[in-house]
């Protein structure tokens, strides 16, 4: 019997490495192209404990740069963006972040209160597949799926991506076990500009109501912060488009202030942040580049510091070692985009 046992076992283990390295090879890099998806994975290696967690869309984590604050202000903080980050998603990123370590601000981004439903898969997984496992992502894929997908797939990756065999590449072999840093505590960069040629104007709607399942997530954010005495602020971030309308703007200075809550919407500060849109973004108005950032992070820390009294935490030895890493590499991809504008222009300009 034991040596009919030994032959399964090894056989068994086989197919368990096998499965695994395939999984591995075949679920996306995200290290060139589209860096986004890499990012919401990058929080777990950060040692350090935030006072202030940034999340939301690409409204936050292409205009908020956490190194700048830190320079500026001595905050430490980090931004738990990604693309089309959708209310709920946002809420479970939230849970999951008090649930490891206790912030004392949430900065949340309203321009995702626009969806009440499920969007996107590729959105989904840019989100999803970087949290670690835990109740708040068995929630989050829960409330995220579309209609054609499976929760399997999210617990078995290879289902999902197991037709990628014809689109291998180099990035797939390289990165198979590691991943490199494609952001700075969340903060993506682009040094770029370029000026916009026209804004779209706003398509009139029905009914500019938002929507129950959207409202019943920010109660949710709201209560989650208030219970475990986290100061919450609703931002709407500086941009030309898409549109906010006033008519959504009204609905979450109402909310706001039922419920006792901050919400600055950036749009109204514009010319106090110093912003000059034909510099400060690199794809016509939709997101800033890194003068804009610095300029937003600066107006914003201030306000943090001022009226929130997030401490300066400056000259904490573990912070200032951690810190003194993420400008190193801040500044040589600073200066590795500004020596290619043309490529990182051409290349990376992209609508998210």
């Amino acid at each position: 019997m034991k040596k009919t046992k030994k032959p399964v076992a090894i056989f068994l283990i086989i197919i368990v490495l096998g499965l695994f390295l395939a999984t591995k090879l075949l679920e996306p890099k995200y290290m060139t192209g589209i860096l986004e998806g890499a990012m919401i994975g990058e929080y777990y290696d950060d040692p350090t404990d935030h006072n202030v967690v940034f999340i939301g869309d690409c409204e936050l984590y292409e205009n908020i740069s956490p190194v700048d604050l830190w320079k500026e202000y001595g905050i430490n903080s980090y931004v738990r963006g990604s693309a089309q980050q959708l209310i709920w998603q946002s809420y479970y990123l939230a849970e999951e972040t008090i649930k490891r370590e206790h912030p004392d601000v949430i900065v949340f981004n309203v321009l995702s209160m626009q969806y009440n439903n499920p969007q996107s898969e590729a959105y989904n997984r840019m989100t999803l597949d970087g949290m670690r496992w835990s109740d708040s992502k068995i929630d989050s894929i829960k409330a995220s799926m579309t209609y054609e997908e499976h929760f399997i797939d999210y617990v078995f990756p290879l289902l999902r991506y197991h037709s990628r065999w014809s689109d291998l590449g180099t990035d797939d072999f390289e990165y198979m076990f590691h991943r490199n840093k494609v952001s700075f505590n969340g903060y993506y960069m682009r040094v770029d500009s370029r000026a916009p040629d026209s804004v779209p104007e706003g398509i009139p709607k029905i009914d500019y109501t938002f929507g129950s399942n959207a409202y019943m997530y920010l109660n949710m954010l709201t209560k989650l912060c208030k219970t475990n005495n986290v100061e919450l602020i609703l931002v709407k971030a500086p941009s030309l488009y898409p549109v906010w309308y006033n008519q959504w703007d009204k609905q979450m200075v109402d909310y706001a202030k039922a419920n006792n809550l901050t919400y600055i919407n950036f749009l109204d500060h514009m010319n106090d942040i110093g912003l000059d849109w034909s510099k400060d973004t690199y794809d016509g108005g939709l997101h800033l580049n890194l003068s804009g950032a610095k300029k937003l992070s600066s107006y914003f820390g201030k306000i943090l510091q001022e009226e929130f009294k997030v401490p300066d935490r400056r000259g904490e030895d573990k912070l200032e070692k951690y810190w003194s890493g993420v400008i190193k590499r801040y500044d040589k991809e600073k200066a590795k985009q500004e020596k290619n504008l043309e490529l990182y222009g051409s290349v990376n300009g992209k609508k998210k």
